[in-house]
């Protein structure tokens, strides 16, 4: 089977998933199936099959994908040339404004859960954290506890899950945004293990 799909435009693996993502969001992760998709990008399911083996390697691809442009993030605030201290609250500005600015994405990577990926998107999700941890403890001048660390990061997912669906986007909430996350960077001085 080809995998270009009806008419002149070829089918990339970018249009699946691009397509693949709205319908995820649109109608969650059990109502999608790959003939459904392949009837919205009007081609043949053999067609999609060429570029995923299944509807779980297609919605890993996703969530890879978010994870690696929010690791992305990180690694750009851990080599900019800030302060520590500027850099662990732009880190942690920074996860919120991911989160708030790409909602859809943000849903599928940590508010999703199907049985069929939760191992492959929690593989992901763990390596994430641990960036996220590794940074935050580099970046502070204290030693922290490792339960501080994950508790400062289930607060911003806390304030990310609290404003989802609410705001349209990260500047919407950024003057709260700015006082969680010094709340949190306050939290974590007076919590570390000296």
């Amino acid at each position: 089977m080809s995998p270009r799909k009806a008419g002149t435009q070829e089918l990339t693996r970018d249009i699946i998933v691009q397509k693949a993502r709205t319908l995820f969001v649109e109608k969650g992760y059990q109502a999608v199936s790959m003939r459904g998709l392949a009837k919205e990008l009007a081609c043949s399911h053999g067609a999609i099959y060429y570029h995923f083996k299944n509807k779980a390697e297609l919605f890993y691809a996703i969530v890879d994908e978010g994870f690696a442009a929010l690791n992305q993030r990180i690694e750009e605030t851990l080599n900019g040339n800030e302060q520590n201290n500027e850099k662990q609250h732009r880190l942690m500005l920074g996860f919120i404004e991911f989160g708030l600015d790409n909602q859809s994405q943000y849903e599928m990577m940590f508010m999703q859960r199907e049985k069929e990926v939760d191992s492959l998107s929690q593989q992901a999700a763990n390596l994430s954290y641990e960036k996220f941890a590794h940074t935050v403890q580099a970046l502070s001048s204290n030693r922290l506890k490792l339960s501080s660390i994950w508790s400062a990061f289930l607060s911003l997912h806390g304030f990310v899950s609290h404003y989802h669906g609410v705001v349209d986007g990260f500047a919407d909430a950024k003057t709260a945004a700015e006082y969680h996350v010094q709340f949190i960077i306050n939290g974590l001085e007076k919590n570390s293990s000296f």
